[in-house]
């Protein structure tokens, strides 16, 4: 079981590489891959609220974790012209769940060579993702044979604005052969609950990460954040860094069962 984690946005360089030292340190000494996770823009967001540094400030300060501790990065892309200068940096390119299903963007992703990495959108049901799966396909054939396409389940939208994670989903999506991650972060969110801005509920995480492992994943997203609270973007659902010890430590021993 691999882990995806870093911040949620791009703040500012220092962040980016205490989150990242202190990860590639803690992954070391547990044994876990880890791919290095952040975005240089929040686009998708509730309000026009703070977006990150931008592309061109963002892919410099992930080539700088790449080279420093020479972690796998991954990160998003929303538009298509994003995906050929981004791939000279990520190793795997992430289509975010409101654009799960966005063609050229899907394509153009796989057109790189990268690991596109496809986050189910909190609308649809797993097994709509065989429909993304095949229009990567087309430009890149043999990319779920060669593990290039992974998937994300983020939970679902439900009618009491919260997300919910239908965990025989996880096993859905395996049918497709294609590596199953669970984000536990996000799946925590309150889409709008707070006056225009996402909310969210961390101490949520490890009941559900749990859950997930327990059911069979190939790998887990963690957001986080040395002061959550104070982050630009999902600050309520991030993990605090501190925290990714025990919460990973807890992971390792369940995964063990399976």
């Amino acid at each position: 079981m691999f882990l995806i984690a870093g911040p949620c946005a791009i703040e500012n360089r220092d962040i980016v590489l205490q989150t990242a030292e202190t990860l590639n340190r803690l992954c070391y000494d547990l044994g876990i891959t880890l791919y290095f996770k952040s975005s240089f823009d929040k686009a998708n967001r509730t309000s026009a609220s703070a977006r990150g540094v931008g592309m061109e400030e963002g892919l410099k300060i992930l080539q700088e974790v790449k080279t420093r501790f020479g972690l796998p990065i991954l990160t998003d892309v929303h538009e298509t012209w994003q995906c050929a200068p981004v791939a000279e940096v990520a190793d795997v390119l992430q289509i975010p769940a409101f654009l799960s299903r966005q063609t050229d963007l899907l394509q153009a992703a796989a057109v790189t060579g990268r690991i596109v990495n496809v986050k189910k959108g909190q609308f649809m049901a797993p097994w709509d993702l065989g429909g993304a799966i095949s229009k990567i396909e087309q430009v890149a054939p043999n990319a779920a044979k060669e593990g290039h396409i992974w998937l994300t389940e983020r939970g679902s939208s439900f009618g009491y604005g919260r997300l919910v994670v239908d965990m025989p989903s996880l096993v859905e999506m395996r049918r497709f052969g294609c590596p199953v991650i669970f984000d536990a972060t996000h799946s925590v969110q309150q889409p709008s609950s707070q006056a225009g801005v996402t909310g969210g509920n961390r101490e949520m995480v490890p009941y559900l990460m749990r859950a997930a492992v327990a059911v069979g994943i190939d790998g887990l997203f963690i957001e986080t954040h040395p002061d959550p609270d104070n982050a630009i973007s999902d600050a309520a659902n991030q993990v605090r860094l501190s925290d990714m010890k025990a919460l990973l430590e807890q992971a390792i021993e369940i995964d063990k069962l399976k």
